[in-house]
């Protein structure tokens, strides 16, 4: 992992030199911002492999930043706060985060996270760079072809982030079958996941708006009341 490179955006002094630091002393090229606007221009000229973003930033605050950055790329981000109320939490993910870590933190523990997050971040995109021939799926207008990562809906391409193409393409090989949230994490986001089971509630709503006829009356992946989720077709 030594040739990664991670950008901080930490307007704390203190806590931005110690990861600094840190991330320096694990090998990966470190570059850091003060605010949002310099944050999103550093990830913009750099294009990290990993983002920490801290939630309460000048010029441009943490969410607004990750919602912009999750337009444009799929880069893993892990958000900082000083607060740990739930809606905190929510939001971040809401906006697109990977993980969710409160202030104070162990440097420690927070360097595994980083060190499991890149490796994660990597294998998925050597998954999908050497893709073999796969299945082709079909449920009803729905098309997901394994191979090419492709999705279909009456003809007409449907446009996946990474993540969501892994969690339609888990589903639909395994129709009818009920998965819980935790059982898709370890799936997808691997068994040392240190983040919020809530995430999968996001990417099944991405998921619903994209694939569903009626996204708030569900017939294709639907709800299993007390397990998780499941897709019917």
């Amino acid at each position: 992992m030594s040739d990664a490179n991670v950008l901080v955006v930490e307007d704390e002094e203190n806590i931005l030199e110690a990861l600094r630091y840190s991330l320096e002393r694990e090998g990966y090229a470190v570059h850091t911002a003060v605010d949002g606007e310099e944050g999103l221009n550093l990830a913009r000229q750099h294009s990290p492999d990993l983002i920490i973003l801290d939630v309460m930033l000048p010029k441009m605050d943490g969410f607004e930043l990750c919602r912009i950055l999750r337009s444009e790329t799929e880069v893993p981000i892990i958000m900082l706060t000083a607060r740990g109320e739930e809606i905190d939490r929510i939001v971040g993910l809401e906006m697109g985060a990977d993980d969710y870590v409160t202030k104070p933190f162990s440097t420690r523990e927070f360097m595994v996270r980083i060190r499991n997050m890149l490796r994660r971040s990597r294998h998925s995109a050597n998954a999908q760079s050497t893709s073999a021939s796969g299945d082709n799926i079909v449920a009803g207008d729905l098309e997901v072809n394994l191979a090419s990562r492709v999705v279909r809906r009456a003809g007409a391409a449907v446009e996946m982030k990474p993540r969501e193409f892994d969690l339609l393409a888990l589903l639909v090989k395994n129709a009818g079958r009920a998965f819980s949230r935790d059982q898709i994490l370890q799936q997808l986001w691997g068994h040392d996941y240190y983040g919020d089971s809530r995430t999968v509630d996001v990417h099944v709503r991405w998921l619903r708006e994209k694939i569903e006829l009626d996204p708030s009356k569900p017939r294709r992946l639907v709800t299993v009341r007390g397990v998780g989720y499941r897709f019917d077709g």
